[in-house]
């Protein structure tokens, strides 16, 4: 699953679309019964985010992304 940033129009010149810029990946693994987390890298790669382990639920996971202790998600 990918967690994307979509964001307004807010230049003219750039045109009417919306943009949309992934932020994070989390991805379950059906042997293990584990979420991992991923972080985007300014080419657009993946990397696994070693701050936290694997979780067998999701949440802890999205409340990483959200507070985001490193800045490495949101900048």
């Amino acid at each position: 699953m990918t967690i994307v940033e979509r964001r307004a129009p807010w230049r003219e010149d750039f045109g009417p679309e919306w943009t949309s810029l992934p932020i994070a990946r989390l991805r379950y693994t059906a042997k293990d019964k584990a979420w991992t987390l991923y972080w985007r890298d300014r080419n657009l790669r993946f990397h696994l985010y070693d701050r936290v382990g694997s979780a067998r639920t999701i949440e802890s996971l999205l409340d990483e992304i959200d507070r985001d202790p490193t800045h490495i998600f949101w900048g």
